[in-house]
């Protein structure tokens, strides 16, 4: 028997922007009853929280005090123009 595990997206994933530049929230099921937390870049980079959370609240609330504290320009990679990784 295949179970696939297919993540279910948070109502609670956003959009978030700050100084021109605007980076996706994204909150997903961790399917142990948990929530995954991670920001992506206009670039597609990404940025994952390696422990979850217990509810998708407490995800949204560590990823906003982050954007804020750190300010969005840590949360945000190069560009990649070739097939090289930064």
């Amino acid at each position: 028997m295949n179970d696939q595990f297919e993540p279910t997206e948070s109502p609670l994933s956003q959009a978030y922007s700050e100084g021109g530049v605007t980076v996706q929230i994204d909150i997903y099921e961790d399917g142990e009853g948990g929530w995954l937390l991670e920001i992506v870049d206009e670039n597609d980079n990404s940025t994952v929280w390696e422990d979850s959370f217990d509810t998708e609240k407490e995800a949204l609330e560590e990823a906003l005090d982050a954007l804020r504290e750190e300010g969005i320009s840590t949360f945000v990679g190069p560009v990649q123009e070739t097939d090289e990784s930064w």
